[in-house]
């Protein structure tokens, strides 16, 4: 509820103050989709997050991703 409610705010402020520059952009009433993502950092410090924050859709990241997701090939133990 209370995502749903920050998210209604901000777009109806966001719309009020730049409506001649989102017109183009949003014609149809929805400005956020509906989903929404909460998650917990641990002790991470502020900075980490940001660092970690930024680095979302860079091609360092994008390499980082793809590197972490290439299968290892399983070699079994002969007889």
């Amino acid at each position: 509820m209370l995502i749903n409610n920050l998210k209604t705010a901000s777009a109806r402020r966001t719309r009020n103050r730049f409506a001649e520059h989102l017109a183009p952009f949003y014609s149809k009433p929805l400005f956020w989709h509906r989903a929404y993502f909460v998650g917990s950092v641990g002790g991470a410090t502020l900075e980490t997050v940001r660092a970690y924050v930024d680095a979302q859709g860079t091609e360092e990241h994008a390499r980082k991703s793809a590197a972490r997701q290439k299968p290892t090939a399983c070699v079994s133990p002969t007889s």
